[in-house]
């Protein structure tokens, strides 16, 4: 049975045996000696590996940020007029969508409860990524396979090639331009009429026609006049006839970023020096995290990524790419090198707890098993279960690739010294519950009443 993914805050409430120390400062009955000054330890250590508190991104233009958040939930810019951003990035939803793997095109309802619709409702080939922090400086690669990304300084890169336009403000901007394009996601297929029983005059072309596919999106929007209204006054400098798809873009970038950063979780209000913001489980998994776990080689700094890509033998499960399937080859279909096989993008861990199931396809729909796995991935790929994938997807593990996914497997996941303890892993899940911004835990004020189409947002 398919359970949704399981929000545990409270996993940093961990009593040990009686007798164990309940307050800081308490001896420890076995020996009689006082706890460890554990601030003495974690301080040094995050300092060492140059953990600060996290830079925030720039207050957003007001006019965008509405502008923004109306077409974040606006279905009019998808070729039947039946699927959002917030389809697959609901802020109920900790800013995905609840589902191993988006049901795309044709899909009914939202999240958990999301279902196949007609006949050609198909899954996405990957896990929808939060968007949590996207707009903090610095954070230039998107998707699991890191083929969008890029800055104002350096440039931009997506899969549409020398058609990617250059004048974004950030990768976050520039993000949504792809889930616009394909069929499977926001155009529809050839033959589907839109939701007023319309012909989708976007559904000829192909899935590399992005250039073709933009202007179209923007005639959307420009044909519902409160759009063109608030485009125009939100770009002065621009006629009607220079909207384009960057002006949408941009504007949906700073809707994400005003509403999905999320930097006031109790591990920030230590970083910025508040002893007490950790309780000394949480204190204890950090210490871990940040050393004998080895987890920072990989979830580094502030917001726990190096933005880098490894390969973690995540279990081969779903759909897989479509070039691949039912395989999915990561970042290896980006760069071509071979080295990249299976790699993905390492997550940020702020709000992780919020966001499941979790891995690149969903594999997993408990955080613990998620830790367990990076812990030990050989006991893990032995024993798991696709049954805690989406029920039309179980009986799509494919273990034949085991071998090649451990052969492959990054060196950083080896524990330093002993495996940890039941007791360890407890205090590295009270750590990771550290990393949730409290705020973020009702966010019913980003849903507008309406958005100016008149299409439903709520289904």
């Amino acid at each position: 049975m398919h359970h949704a993914h399981r929000i545990s805050l409270n996993r940093h409430l961990v009593f040990f045996a009686a007798g164990a120390c309940l307050i800081a400062g308490a001896c420890d009955p076995a020996d009689g000696n006082p706890e460890p000054d554990l601030d003495a330890e974690l301080r040094p250590l995050l300092d060492s590996q140059g953990v600060e508190s996290v830079v925030a991104p720039p207050e957003q233009d007001p006019a965008l940020v509405e502008l923004g958040q109306l077409l974040f939930f606006e279905k009019e810019l998808s070729g039947r007029r039946n699927i959002s951003c917030a389809t697959c990035h609901h802020p109920l939803l900790g800013s995905a969508d609840a589902q191993s793997q988006s049901r795309g095109q044709g899909g009914l309802g939202l999240g958990p409860q999301r279902v196949l619709g007609d006949p050609d409702t198909v899954f996405l080939a990957r896990n929808a990524l939060s968007l949590w922090n996207r707009g903090v400086p610095g954070w230039d690669v998107m998707f699991w396979d890191g083929r969008l990304g890029g800055n104002p300084t350096d440039g931009y890169f997506s899969p549409a090639g020398d058609a990617t336009p250059q004048d974004f403000s950030s990768a976050v901007a520039a993000f949504s331009i792809i889930p616009l394009t394909p069929d499977e996601e926001m155009r529809g297929f050839p033959g589907e009429l839109d939701v007023h029983g319309n012909e989708n005059e976007m559904a000829h072309l192909t899935n590399d026609d992005f250039a073709d596919i933009w202007p179209l999106v923007v005639a959307r929007a420009m044909g519902v006049p409160e759009y063109e209204q608030r485009l125009l006054a939100a770009f002065p400098g621009a006629s009607a006839a220079e909207i384009n798809i960057v002006h949408l873009c941009e504007a949906l970038g700073a809707f994400m970023i005003d509403a999905f950063t999320a930097l006031d979780a109790p591990f920030d209000r230590y970083l910025a020096g508040d002893d007490s913001a950790l309780s000394d489980a949480e204190k204890r998994g950090a210490l871990l995290f940040y050393g004998r776990a080895n987890c920072s080689a990989c979830h580094s700094g502030g917001l726990q990524t190096d933005f880098g890509f490894h390969n973690v033998a995540t279990p081969q499960v779903g759909t897989g790419r479509p070039e691949d399937a039912p395989y999915d080859l990561g970042h290896y279909r980006v760069s071509d090198d071979p080295a990249d096989m299976y790699k993905f993008r390492t997550p940020s861990l702020r709000n992780i707890e919020l966001e499941g199931p979790w891995m690149h396809n969903g594999a997993f729909e408990d955080l613990e098993d998620v830790v367990r796995h990076h812990l030990d991935p050989e006991a893990s790929l032995i024993g798991y279960d696709d049954l805690q994938v989406e029920p039309e997807l179980a009986g799509t593990y494919h273990p034949e690739k085991n071998q090649e996914l451990l052969d492959l497997v990054d060196p950083a996941l080896a524990v330093e010294g002993e495996p940890l303890s039941d007791e360890e892993l407890a205090d590295l899940m009270a750590f990771l519950s550290a990393l949730t911004d409290p705020s973020s835990l009702n966010l019913f004020h980003l849903i507008p009443a309406a958005v100016p189409s008149g299409l439903p947002i709520d289904d």
